[in-house]
């Protein structure tokens, strides 16, 4: 289930969304509401034309089980890919699905992307526990491997903290080196003390640069309103892109 790891060509404005709207209502009009509303906090945070790879990285472990089964999850998928196309011309988001391990790799795309989420899940198997940071070195890899000199932000749900929390931490410190800012969400009635803990990790004692938001989207996540998630997945990376930017993390 790899996907390819070249960053494909793209052809999109240097300045605006990566994928106008006509293309948008073109090949994957379900999605042009979430875009228009993405647009809408993108200007908000004064992110309109800036370009970043997008990936999602998604929680398998066996209580996410009826979030999969009431399209939860795939709603997540769908609200991130509106994102991306302003960010990332290349119209497709990498998805790392986790529990024990990295269950899988494959991407939703503008062309392919309705039931998506469910199909790859139904064909990855078992339901095992949950480890964060084999998920987060697979995207420390894929970006690598990828050769874009752009920054990424990472959309990465769960519903609990990581049976590995001590390798969590670590690799998340790590990678504060890295261009990646990674955007912690919440699902459940987790009281999440551990990504918590992670969004406040001190910086410089524990990190070069603040890479990582947290916020809980509560049992019902598909309640809260697009508006309000996107100001949530961009409200900190503005501030990350400028100390990456000072710190030489990001070009």
């Amino acid at each position: 289930m790899a996907v390819d790891y070249v960053k494909r060509p793209g052809n999109g404005p240097e300045s605006g969304s990566a994928i106008g709207l006509e293309k948008l209502e073109a090949t994957a009009p379900g999605l042009v509401s979430l875009y228009k509303q993405a647009a809408v906090s993108l200007e908000k945070h004064r992110l309109s034309g800036q370009r970043a790879a997008v990936y999602l990285v998604l929680d398998r472990s066996g209580s996410m089980r009826p979030y999969y089964r009431d399209g939860t999850v795939q709603h997540l998928a769908e609200q991130v890919l509106g994102l991306a196309a302003h960010l990332d011309d290349d119209g497709r988001v990498p998805v790392v699905f986790f529990s024990t391990g990295v269950d899988g790799i494959a991407e939703v795309a503008l062309e392919d992307y309705a039931g998506r989420v469910e199909a790859l899940h139904g064909s990855l198997g078992h339901m095992g526990r949950t480890n964060y940071h084999l998920a987060m070195e697979a995207v420390i890899d894929h970006h690598r491997a990828s050769g874009s000199a752009d920054p990424a932000l990472v959309v990465f749900q769960t519903d609990g903290g990581p049976s590995s929390r001590a390798a969590a931490e670590r690799v998340l410190c790590q990678a504060s080196r890295l261009p990646l800012f990674w955007q912690f969400v919440g699902f459940g009635d987790d009281e999440f003390r551990f990504l918590r803990k992670l969004d406040d990790l001190p910086v410089p004692e524990r990190r070069v640069v603040d890479n990582a938001g947290f916020f809980a989207a509560g049992p019902d996540p598909r309640a809260v309103p697009d508006a309000e998630l996107y100001d949530r997945l961009t409200g900190e990376f503005p501030d990350w892109l400028r100390a990456a930017r000072a710190g030489g993390i990001v070009r």
